[in-house]
């Protein structure tokens, strides 16, 4: 007997009507405010070899990934993000173009994370890479775009947190943590599990740079967390030097926003990362609908060289703030007599041009036509003969 056949796989789900229209809505405006601002689109396959997803950097657990094996028993995953992608086909097929390129995309994304209460496996995304360029402008126009589509989308209500990953790491390398104890650190930092992280610190020696991470969940807010970071990190020139770059891009991005306020406990894929780093919030959301940051190493690992920049939306968690989730009601209903049909057809034709949303009925006669109108709440019904054309009562 078959138990699967009317569910979907954990951490997937259908989308139905309001969630569908808001889906579509948010991933076409942010297309278009990217589009409007010189990025062109790329799509990339949803299958890739495993070599792209396990570099040396390790950005991705194999266990997060889904996998299967080819035709010729290469191991392969179903694409799990959207940056590392577009890096590989930078290096392969871009690599002759003037720079800095400015490429976006919408597509899907699956990370299997069973682990996770109410996970989304399948993720839809929408993004920017601005590939080519290390400056600042290139990290301030980042984060323009990211204000640009939130509030495309809510013009009010949301927010974006900005940290420096370079802040953490010179913490970390002043501590003497090795690499698996920092990425525990991340971990902890990242998940705000912090009993479990002052008893990792317990282990090292008292230094301003264990003091400093302990710290690091709480500093987050405006100008004065910068006046209290640069305390905590008095004779870390690295630490100092990232702080001074994110001070740097938080004065002059906040003339843009009032909704940008800086938090240096953002510790994400701290591999990944080399530089600024950004969440974007909502308020109807408690996760980040809006991550990413400078990744200058990153296109290295494929052969070519370059600094980059970029962010990726959630398209569903972001839809999910204006989904009304319910299905759409027709201004009109068009019901042709019988040989009236393609008379009927070319009439709900002409509504539609006039901005008219009109449906066409498919029952036999005019009465169920009537019972149908009733129960979908449509209060026009237009019926077509072969002499007149005329609104009934319903």
């Amino acid at each position: 007997m078959k138990k699967n056949d009317l569910i979907t796989p954990e951490g997937t789900r259908d989308l139905l009507f309001g969630e569908s229209s808001a889906v579509k809505m948010v991933e076409s405006r942010s297309m278009e405010i990217f589009r409007s601002k010189g990025y062109s689109q790329v799509i990339t396959p949803g299958l890739e070899f495993y070599d792209v997803f396990a570099l040396k950097s390790r950005y991705f657990p194999q266990e997060t990934m889904y996998k299967l094996v080819d035709g010729k028993g290469r191991l392969m995953v179903v694409r799990p993000d959207s940056t590392l992608p577009i890096a590989r086909m930078t290096a392969a097929r871009l690599r002759g173009e003037v720079l800095p390129l400015r490429l976006c995309y919408s597509q899907t994304v699956y990370r299997s994370r069973p682990g996770m209460r109410g996970r989304r496996d399948e993720i839809r995304q929408t993004g920017i890479e601005l590939i080519g360029s290390s400056s600042e402008r290139a990290d301030l126009e980042m984060l323009a775009n990211a204000v640009d589509v939130l509030s495309a989308v809510k013009d009010t209500g949301y927010r974006l947190e900005l940290g420096h990953i370079g802040f953490f790491k010179a913490l970390l390398s002043a501590a003497g943590c090795d690499e698996d104890a920092s990425e525990q650190i991340r971990s902890l930092i990242e998940y705000k599990n912090y009993p479990a992280l002052g008893d990792l610190l317990d282990e090292y020696d008292d230094s301003p740079a264990v003091r400093a991470l302990r710290q690091l969940p709480r500093l987050f807010g405006g100008e004065k967390v910068f006046e209290k970071a640069y305390s905590l990190s008095h004779g870390i020139p690295d630490a100092r030097e990232a702080l001074h770059e994110l001070e740097s891009i938080y004065t002059k991005i906040r003339d843009l926003s009032p909704a940008v306020t800086v938090d240096l406990g953002l510790v994400n894929h701290m591999n990944y990362y080399t530089g600024i780093v950004v969440k974007g919030y909502i308020e109807e959301s408690g996760d980040a609908v809006l991550s990413g940051g400078r990744y200058d190493g990153l296109l290295a690992e494929f052969g070519c060289d370059a600094p980059a920049t970029g962010f990726a939306v959630n398209i569903d968690a972001l839809a999910r703030a204006v989904d009304d989730s319910a299905p759409a009601v027709s201004d009109v209903i068009v019901y042709g007599e019988d040989g009236c049909e393609i008379r009927a057809i070319e009439h709900a034709r002409q509504l539609v041009a006039e901005g008219t949303h009109a449906e066409l009925s498919v029952f036999d006669t005019i009465e169920d036509t009537l019972a149908y109108a009733k129960e979908k709440h449509i209060s026009r019904i237009v019926r077509v003969g072969r002499d007149t054309t005329e609104e009934v009562s319903s």
